[in-house]
């Protein structure tokens, strides 16, 4: 069932974008040759602490997944996509990192990812991490009144698909709201013109996830967690929680 905000529910979760959005703020700052995963996991913890909020991530299990999920953060460096389970791995020289973070505060959602790069940027990175951003960009701004879902994952697929780079199946972006996960599902590629008409109060994450090697398939780490390139090739992997308003899109987890 898709749930409609009214500009009070809308608001409440705009607070809770801008804990995410400080909290990313603040790992992506310390994100360091020699950091290693849990301390950047540690640092989202505090800002959680700060504002009063709660994970969204800590203890999520859903159906795919053999245990909760053990973290604030998900870290995934170099060919993880998405869901990487922070450890003592200490950043390197060139690594391409994604962070995704998502809290609750006062029963409302907000979610959101980044990607960067530690130190000296490897070739083709900081161009992938562009595409992501630009597709990322492109798919907010089909964000209209009266607009089709099928739009949104068409911005982000022509982009990347424009680059050469792959799009893995089966994962993308979501509705938020009282939960962190809701209907509808919103592809990373759709056709323009179909699926559900976006309104007024609807509120969703969107993540485009690029691979730079052009593959769509993924594999699945031991953990359970961890989605990696098929082909070991780098990914980004960057979201925002969006509310579509009558002015257009408004983007809640930016600061």
């Amino acid at each position: 069932m898709v749930e409609i905000k009214t500009a009070t529910e809308m608001e409440c979760m705009a607070e809770a974008g801008r804990v995410v959005a400080a909290a990313l703020a603040a790992v992506s700052a310390q994100a360091a040759v020699g950091v290693s995963l849990l301390e950047l996991d540690e640092t989202a913890r505090t800002v959680i602490a700060e504002f009063g909020a709660r994970s969204a991530f800590l203890g999520y299990k859903p159906g795919f997944a053999p245990t909760p999920f053990p973290s604030v953060i998900c870290a995934s460096v170099n060919e993880a996509i998405v869901h990487g389970i922070p450890g003592r791995y200490r950043l390197r020289e060139g690594d391409l990192l994604s962070v995704d973070f998502g809290v609750y505060l006062d029963g409302w959602a907000a979610d959101a990812a980044v990607s960067v790069i530690v130190g000296r940027p490897r070739a083709g990175d900081p161009e992938l991490i562009a595409t992501a951003e630009a597709a990322l960009e492109a798919a907010i701004a089909a964000c209209v009144p009266g607009g089709r879902l099928g739009d949104i994952g068409h911005a982000i697929a022509r982009t990347g698909r424009a680059s050469g780079y792959g799009i893995p199946e089966d994962f993308g972006g979501h509705g938020i709201g009282r939960a962190m996960h809701e209907d509808p599902s919103v592809p990373n590629h759709g056709r323009p013109g179909r699926g559900l008409v976006l309104r007024p109060g609807l509120v969703l994450a969107i993540e485009p996830m690029f691979t730079a090697g052009g593959r769509d398939g993924y594999v699945i780490a031991a953990d359970g967690w961890t989605l990696s390139s098929s082909d070991g090739s780098r990914a980004a992997h960057v979201e925002h929680t969006v509310a579509i308003t009558e002015d257009g899109p408004r983007v809640l987890t930016r600061l």
